[in-house]
């Protein structure tokens, strides 16, 4: 399923992120420019309104003149006599106070009305004088267009525009602050003045509307278009990146099938991925190493073993051919002793191999003093050297190292050995023992022919041999420096050589010293 691919899941997890983080940046641009659209006209808006309060609350009132009713021509109450009295409304020659909504706290005197004429009406009416200034701000030329309206404190309305939406319902009373409103397809601000009266200016806002769907559908497209190009990238991007999982798995497919010369093509080291091709391609270095190695040990093995077994069989065979005398029977079991030994130390050999490049059971070690560990070695393999008239010359310091006595034992055994094999007639063997900071060496020098600098690399490798003249019958397999190495390495050491040819050759092993506290 394609959900499971790591490309595909990598894309969903980008679109993903794509369509939060163009959807929110989308709707936040979109609120700004709707809510500064809108800022904008009421703006606007409410200039005209503060114009039309200003012009209300200076306004002259009808009503309130000569020859206005109650008033006569003279400007008296008709029920009272003299010039230039004031009317009493109250009966204490005082005006009945109103209050906002109209109502008063006298009730009005005899022959004035209840409540004002509706707007139009024979009655009482305010009359709004608007100045030229105010009249410019509603021009009905305009495009856009703005109207108003004004209401007196009881509902009437006392003057509107004539582009006025038929339908104009008076807000419902409130504060004295601006307000606004939303009607469909108008948008309107409205004040109510200290008096009661109600001024609203308004304007058809369906061109704006259409502005605002325009640049939604803009935005919409443009976050459409980059979400586009964002998959479209990642999806390149996430390519370019798997790419080398891709060739990882079919190399390794093709290494499994058998073909470990196979290494990872085109790796990019400068990323992780190309890190981790690099890594793969050494490590398969080392497979193909290890398996042309075990190979190639098994096939000296087997031709190793295989000429024993033909000497055991050859005797075997020539002995029973005729009946032979007990000294000829006697000779030929020596023979097969000889073989059959020979074949004990080298299976002996290769099980130490074994158990060293197993390493499932590393063996104890200990700290020691590597002087005595080596002096006993030397002990053991004088007569040997006596043999060969070889000397020995120890100079052995105490020192103390950190590794498995009979381990170290074989290392010691086995370099001596060569020493002694491998020395000139009356020559020298040197055995030191000496100290450095943080490992105990031991070094065995001879005098011997030396080994070739072309053989140098190799005396360490299992079955090799630096003289190609020497017999398999002597006992020398090619496998005493190779066990060497490994038993040192495994102890965390190491062994090193250096040789002249004719003058003789150098083992050094450095072994670590005990921790604190062993």
């Amino acid at each position: 399923m394609f959900t499971k691919s790591i490309r595909w899941r990598l894309q969903l997890w980008l679109a993903f992120l794509l369509v939060c983080v163009l959807s929110g940046f989308g709707a936040a641009v979109n609120q700004l420019h709707r809510d500064n659209q809108f800022k904008q006209i009421d703006d606007e808006l409410e200039r005209r309104v503060v114009a039309l309060s200003a012009a209300v609350r200076g306004g002259p009132s009808r009503g309130f003149g000569p020859g206005r009713p109650p008033f006569d021509g003279g400007g008296h109450r008709p029920d009272q006599g003299g010039e230039g009295r004031r009317p009493d409304f109250g009966g204490d020659g005082h005006r009945p106070d109103f209050d906002l909504d109209g109502g008063a706290h006298h009730p009005p005197p005899h022959g004035w009305p209840d409540s004002p004429p509706p707007f139009g009406g024979p009655g009482m009416r305010r009359e709004i004088h608007l100045s030229a200034a105010v009249t410019n701000l509603f021009e009905e030329a305009n495009a856009s267009s703005f109207y108003f309206a004004i209401w007196s404190r009881d509902g009437d309305a006392l003057e509107r525009s004539t582009n006025a939406p038929m339908e104009l319902p008076r807000p419902a009373r409130a504060d004295t602050l601006p307000h606004t409103r939303m009607r469909e397809p108008f948008r309107e601000a409205y004040h109510f003045t200290e008096m009661g009266d109600c001024v609203l200016a308004g304007r058809d806002i369906t061109a704006d509307l259409n502005g605002l769907r325009r640049f939604a559908w803009w935005l919409l497209t443009a976050g459409g278009t980059v979400l586009a190009f964002g998959l479209g990238g990642g999806w390149l991007l996430t390519s370019r990146a798997i790419r080398p999982v891709v060739e990882i798995s079919a190399a390794a497919s093709r290494i499994s099938a058998g073909n470990l010369s196979e290494r990872i093509k085109g790796a990019d080291t400068d990323n992780e991925l190309g890190r981790l091709a690099g890594v793969l391609n050494s490590t398969f270095a080392r497979l193909e190493a290890a398996f042309a190695q075990q190979k190639q040990f098994t096939a000296d093995a087997s031709h190793e073993l295989r000429t024993p077994l033909a000497v055991l069989i050859s005797e075997a065979q020539t002995t029973l051919a005729r009946e032979r005398s007990p000294e000829e029977y006697r000779e030929t079991i020596e023979a097969c002793l000889v073989t059959a030994q020979q074949m004990r130390r080298l299976t002996e050999s290769l099980l130490d191999l074994a158990r060293v490049d197993a390493g499932h059971e590393p063996a104890p070690r200990v700290a020691l003093d590597l002087a005595e560990q080596t002096r006993a070695g030397v002990e053991r393999v004088r007569p040997l050297a006596a043999e060969q008239k070889l000397q020995l010359h120890c100079d052995l310091a105490a020192t103390e190292a950190f590794t498995n006595p009979e381990r170290l034992d074989q290392v010691i055994t086995n370099l001596l050995t060569n020493a002694i094999h491998y020395n000139r007639p009356n020559g020298e063997i040197r055995v030191r023992v000496s100290a450095e900071p943080e490992s105990a060496v031991l070094t065995v020098a001879d005098t011997g022919r030396g080994i070739a600098e072309k053989d140098l690399p190799h005396i360490f490798e299992r079955f090799y041999r630096a003289d190609k003249s020497r017999s398999r019958a002597d006992g020398h397999f090619g496998l005493g420096l190779a066990i060497c190495k490994a038993i040192v390495e495994a102890d965390g050491g190491r062994i090193e050589v250096a040789s002249q040819p004719g003058v003789g050759t150098t083992f050094t092993v450095r072994l670590p010293k005990p921790p604190a506290g062993k």
